[in-house]
């Protein structure tokens, strides 16, 4: 068997064109507005939010950009944060991690107005999403979740395993599949026989961290693979000192059994900016009393 690729840069494409559209019939009730505060230089973290200025403006909403010094103090970046909960033409606010040492994340995080937070960091909208109401949605699970939707058409009854249990892919990604009426599973670092519990999955989400961890004969034939990982390792046949990008999953081996799979670079990579962009305009049209976009939340 050989999978169906599930092509993420088209998909998130697809996103962030649906956003564009619906920003633009609702210009009547104002524009969109998403605020990208960035402490320090990470230079991973500067195309990043380059990047997300760059597709925020093309989808026709406000963007505003954030640059502040390493040696920020934490009280000015709260100060900064409360400007912008209260700044009402802005409707989304995400702080760039990781921050600078010094600096406390979850402090920082939990100062965002929850309704602001399109990242979905937030203890509130945690606390939210994992009793079933109305939250931001962290942005990679919800393109996961929207992923996972359009290939299978309903969810129900379909048996996920997440692998790796992070509060920002591993936990949130467990608690959408519930939602969606999957039985959920959370494999981790200390589960026991974990290829076995994984080969029983309809769903595996690999999000652990782990270079081509996952393995073909660890997955259920037929399956669907989404592999959130991100991992450069070296890549000799390219030359010396060369590397490449590879994700969780053993994309070869996993391909030649799964029914369908994400390829790393090229899957869920793209979804997370095109979700960011659907969680803004979700906040916007949440600040407005209007009806929420119709296929770009969770």
């Amino acid at each position: 068997m050989t999978a169906t690729i599930i092509d993420g840069k088209a998909f998130a494409a697809d996103v962030r064109a649906r956003v564009a559209e619906k920003v633009a019939a609702l210009a009547g009730h104002g524009q969109p507005g998403l605020a990208v505060v960035l402490v320090g230089e990470d230079p991973a973290s500067e195309v990043y939010v380059k990047s997300k200025g760059k597709m925020t403006v093309e989808v026709g909403m406000k963007s505003v950009e954030h640059k502040l010094p390493t040696d920020t103090s934490e009280a000015d970046l709260l100060k900064l944060i409360d400007d912008l909960n209260n700044d009402d033409t802005i409707h989304g606010i995400l702080v760039q991690l990781p921050l600078p040492g010094h600096l406390n994340e979850d402090l920082v995080i939990n100062s965002i107005d929850p309704a602001k937070d399109v990242d979905g960091f937030h203890i509130s909208n945690v606390g939210l999403l994992g009793t079933g109401q109305k939250s931001m949605v962290p942005c990679t699970p919800l393109g996961c979740l929207m992923m996972l939707r359009d290939h299978h058409g309903s969810l129900s009854g379909l048996d996920a395993v997440v692998i790796g249990r992070s509060n920002i892919v591993g936990k949130p990604m467990a608690q959408l599949l519930l939602k969606d009426s999957c039985t959920v599973t959370i494999a981790h670092s200390r589960t026991k026989n974990i290829a076995e519990v994984v080969k029983r999955a309809d769903i595996v989400v690999a999000a652990v961290g782990r270079a081509e961890m996952v393995t073909g004969d660890w997955i259920k034939p037929g399956a669907t693979v989404i592999d959130v990982g991100i991992n450069r390792i070296d890549a000799p046949e390219k030359g010396e000192g060369k590397t490449r990008l590879v994700g969780d999953c053993h994309f070869d081996s996993c391909a030649e059994v799964a029914g369908a799979i994400t390829p790393v670079p090229g899957g869920v990579g793209p979804m997370t900016i095109a979700c960011l962009l659907a969680n803004t305009l979700t906040a916007f049209c949440r600040s407005k009393g209007l009806p929420e976009p119709e296929g770009l939340t969770a």
